[in-house]
């Protein structure tokens, strides 16, 4: 067992910067470097976070997914905070460091109470009963690229708005609030991106980005109060009505843990799915001769699906802090120590998945990172997997060859990140 080195500055400065994440090849190299020289590297940025480590290999990023009795997700924040966002957020909770008390803020014995809620909702089975409402959207999303002519912005067009509508029925929100979702959204996961988070955020203080993120968390809280109401009242066959109706240990759930509760469904159940509807999008459309076999086999798609999730790993990053004094790769950790188990290096390492930056639809097995594992898996990955296939079926009938238009570009976020334009130019099945 031995203390892992400290990263350099220069690096230690990228795995945390935004604008690094929207770089990805450059991003990829540092990630490849540390695997290889510092798998768990000690990450200090002087006064703007605490220290944490960085993990980057697949077995490890995969045991600490694992092992929630050891690495706990509630005592310090899930996502990398700076310290005088943190304060704030202590200030305003009483001293919660989580804003939004969501499933994936708590441990157990409450967190599989809680997640069991609507677990099964999520499962297959049941999805599949959604399978024809979810089909109506992918058409009437992809009517849209093709009334948009033969060039068209798929980010704006089709990936983003698609797993909104399909999330937001999923959850019960009528299609006229939708826009109002998509916003707040934005607000709370556009990070310092100029041209996702619509207000300025990149320029702003670390005081005036948490005051507006609690702002948004208001709206989000008064916006669900009120539904919960309208579901207790009129319950219908949606997980709004599950939330609102759901009780633990004889209990309603508090206000804030319903309001946490709608707000993971709401908002990291599209964001994701639009990211690695992007991503395979742009890898069939930087491969005509890939794109061509899958018109011709849909058998294709779930590698397709599989491997675009892997390949874009939307949420990029997830922290979690040391329950006991521990060894991580050799290296030891201290109880109470804060980690970042970082998904984007995890599915890029070269020892688990062979040449990981090709787009490989026929890559077997695949047993990637991108939703997590154990305890805290994502609960919406069927749905994902459903919507996608769903969306690239009706695509295939419908678009006969595609290609870039221009250079598509990343988000800046070093949380929940994928393409954020993807111009492209295709023709129509006749």
């Amino acid at each position: 067992m031995s203390a892992a080195p400290q990263a350099p500055a220069a690096i230690a400065s990228t795995v945390i910067d935004p604008i690094a994440y929207a770089e990805w090849d450059d991003l990829l190299n540092t990630f490849d470097w540390l695997r290889e020289n510092m798998p768990v590297a000690r990450i200090e940025n002087g006064d703007l976070h605490d220290p944490f480590w960085l993990v980057t290999g697949y077995d490890d990023v995969m045991r600490i997914s694992k092992d929630n009795a050891t690495f706990l997700n509630a005592p310090r924040g899930v996502v990398l905070g700076f310290r005088e966002s943190d304060a704030m957020i202590k200030a305003i909770t009483g001293g919660s460091p989580h804003l939004v008390n969501s499933l994936v803020a708590l441990d157990a014995p409450i967190h599989p109470k809680y997640r069991r809620l609507t677990q099964e909702w999520f499962m297959p089975k049941n999805l599949s009963q959604l399978e024809g409402e979810i089909k109506a959207l992918a058409k009437t999303t992809v009517d849209r690229l093709v009334d948009a002519g033969t060039e068209a912005d798929f980010v704006p067009v089709v990936s983003a708005p698609y797993p909104l509508h399909v999330v937001m029925q999923i959850l019960g929100v009528p299609e006229e609030d939708e826009q109002r979702m998509l916003f707040l959204t934005q607000q709370m996961f556009g990070g310092q991106d100029e041209d996702l988070n619509k207000t300025g955020m990149a320029n702003m203080t670390a005081e005036q980005v948490t005051q507006l993120v609690v702002g948004a968390v208001a709206d989000f809280e008064a916006y669900f109060a009120k539904l919960t109401e309208e579901k207790r009242a009129n319950p219908t066959d949606d997980v709004a009505s599950v939330i609102a109706n759901a009780k633990v240990d004889g209990e309603y759930l508090s206000d804030r843990d319903m309001a946490g509760y709608y707000i993971i469904v709401a908002s990291a159940g599209h964001d994701t799915t639009s990211a690695s509807t992007a991503g395979a999008m742009m890898a069939l459309a930087q491969d005509p001769e890939q794109f061509a076999r899958l018109k011709a086999d849909r058998d294709l798609l779930p590698g397709i699906v599989e491997e675009a999730i892997r390949w874009t790993s939307p949420v990029q990053h997830f922290m979690r802090t040391a329950a006991e004094d521990v060894e991580v790769c050799g290296v030891h950790i201290k109880e109470g120590d804060w980690l970042m188990i970082n998904y984007v290096a995890a599915n890029h390492d070269e020892r688990v998945f062979e040449n990981p930056r090709k787009f490989d639809a026929a890559r077997s097995p695949n047993r990637h990172l991108a939703f997590g594992a154990g305890a805290h898996q994502c609960l919406g990955l069927h749905m994902a997997r459903m919507e996608m296939k769903i969306l690239f079926n009706e695509l295939l009938d419908r678009i006969e060859t595609v290609e870039l238009a221009g250079e598509p570009k990343r988000a800046k976020s070093s949380f929940v990140g994928g393409l954020k334009t993807l111009p492209l130019r295709y023709t129509l099945s006749k």
